[in-house]
């Protein structure tokens, strides 16, 4: 089996890491910054934050033309420091929490997929990566 091309995205927020872990896995939370694209949402979203738990978020086009289910199991839940995951397809992805000074550091890694550009892919994690900072900075008071 061909081994899966590896993307790595980050960002750093100005939000401790009980807060960033909180509104990373709150389905009410998720749905507000789940999306790569003012032109996309996520209507619906389902975690279930426990080894073997699954999520399920749906992804759509806010027009109706296009969307899909973006679901799997967790593999590993260490609470406020680290998430990996399976998704639907088998590709694995994890992702760090690092706080250091009231800041939280993000690192999320994930298998690529064969469909579309790895660059392509990369930039689409990093939006929604950076939507998440925005409202999670936006809702810290």
């Amino acid at each position: 089996m061909e081994q899966a091309t590896k993307i790595t995205v980050e960002t750093t927020t100005h939000v401790p890491v009980a807060k960033v872990w909180k509104a990373w896995n709150t389905p009410s939370d998720i749905i507000q910054w789940n999306s790569a694209d003012p032109n996309w949402h996520t209507p619906s979203s389902e975690n279930n934050l426990t080894v073997g738990g699954k999520f399920k978020h749906r992804m759509e086009a806010k027009d109706g033309s296009f969307g899909f289910d973006f679901e799997g199991t967790y593999d590993k839940v260490d609470l406020h420091k680290e998430i990996t995951y399976t998704m639907g397809d088998g590709r694995t992805a994890t992702t760090l929490f690092e706080e250091q000074n009231g800041k939280t550091n993000i690192v999320t890694t994930f298998d690529a997929e064969t469909q579309n550009d790895p660059e392509f892919q990369k930039q689409g994690w990093q939006a929604i990566l950076n939507n998440f900072v925005k409202y999670i900075e936006s809702t810290n008071s």
